[in-house]
């Protein structure tokens, strides 16, 4: 009986069953050995990896040259990175920009993702986050504009003064720029200059006032203004303005001894002086002619520092009489007359 068991076993099967388990062993090892090989290599791969964050400037490339971009765009971006430590430690080193083909573009308003653009990176290195998400730009054709300058000003002149001019160089500047901005600008002014109480002319350097937009086309700009300050001046008749005998050879009356003159005299001179008929000077010249006789009167203005010539228009009377005190006569004269009654008498 029992070898009628012993006969019912089949040799093959215990033997396939024991090779069953040793290749089921060597299997369970092979893939421990396997699980242990990757952990491993993740281990020291991860290990090796990095982050970094690099501030990188946007180029743009192929804008049309009748094309310009107008508005404060984004000019960098902050790119994370992530790979293998050497080359990340590298990646400090190198240069590195942001490349945008406007190939083909046209005037308008384009909103860029930054998430589709392609960063130029080494192989295993890889972009993590781009900030901004976004990038807009105003794109506009590219013109040429002359545009004038004008001066701005606050307050007035001093009393008794004119603001004649002014002018400024230059007076006009030519601006490259978009179209949409320029057509805009009909004048460009200087920043504000003070005229309160001006008694002079200057000559003052000033910066134009300019936008933002309009600073980043033409830098900072300066001009120079001429400011024309000039006196007002009042027509007047000025009497008993006295008269002087110049080069006499004795004492002589001068008949008459005042004179009046009509002049355009400066408003401020005359409202500082009290005694007006001293702003001119009349005399008539004596010598030695015989007395008496009439002789032209000469008139000059007198100069007054700090103010502009008074212009004398006309003056009366243009001749005076030349007498002797008391009207007696010249002693030459007087002489020859004895000598002729001396005469009469031998």
């Amino acid at each position: 009986m029992d070898q009628k068991k012993t006969s019912l076993v089949n040799p093959s099967a215990i033997h396939f069953l024991q090779n069953s388990k040793k290749r089921c062993k060597e299997f369970l090892l092979l893939f421990v050995s396997l699980s242990l090989g990757i952990l491993i290599w993740f281990l020291v791969v991860g290990a090796d990896q990095m982050a970094m964050t690099l501030t990188v400037p946007i180029e743009f490339l192929n804008l049309p040259k009748n094309l310009v971009i107008y508005n404060q765009y984004q000019k960098e971006v902050n790119v994370t990175l992530s790979g293998p430590r050497s080359i990340m430690q590298e990646m400090r080193s190198r240069t590195l920009s942001l490349p945008i083909d406007l190939v083909g573009a046209v005037p308008d308003t384009v909103v860029l993702n930054t998430d589709t653009l392609q960063l130029p990176l080494p192989g295993g290195v890889s972009v993590v986050r781009m900030q901004p998400a976004s990038i807009s730009l105003s794109i506009d054709e590219l013109v040429q504009k002359q545009i004038p300058i004008t001066a701005a000003t606050e307050g007035k002149v001093a009393p008794g003064y004119t603001l004649q001019e002014i002018s400024l160089n230059p007076d006009n500047i030519l601006v490259s720029g978009p179209k949409t901005l320029l057509e805009r600008q009909q004048a460009l002014k200087t920043y504000v200059i003070p005229l309160e109480g001006m008694t002079r002319s200057a000559t003052v350097p000033v910066h134009l006032a300019l936008s933002p937009e309009l600073m980043s086309l033409i830098g900072e700009t300066t001009v120079a203004v001429k400011i024309t300050v000039k006196e007002k001046f009042v027509e007047k008749i000025i009497h008993s303005i006295p008269v002087s005998a110049r080069d006499a050879m004795g004492p002589v009356v001068l008949k008459p001894d005042v004179i009046s003159v009509f002049a355009s005299i400066p408003e401020s001179l005359l409202s500082d002086t009290l005694a007006q008929p001293m702003l001119f000077r009349a005399s008539v010249y004596v010598g030695s002619g015989e007395l008496p006789r009439t002789a032209p009167v000469e008139v000059f203005a007198a100069t007054m520092p700090g103010h502009e010539p008074t212009v004398i228009k006309s003056y009366t009377p243009q001749e005076v009489e030349i007498l002797l005190p008391d009207n007696k006569p010249e002693p030459a004269k007087l002489k020859q007359e004895t000598k002729k009654e001396n005469r009469k008498k031998k």
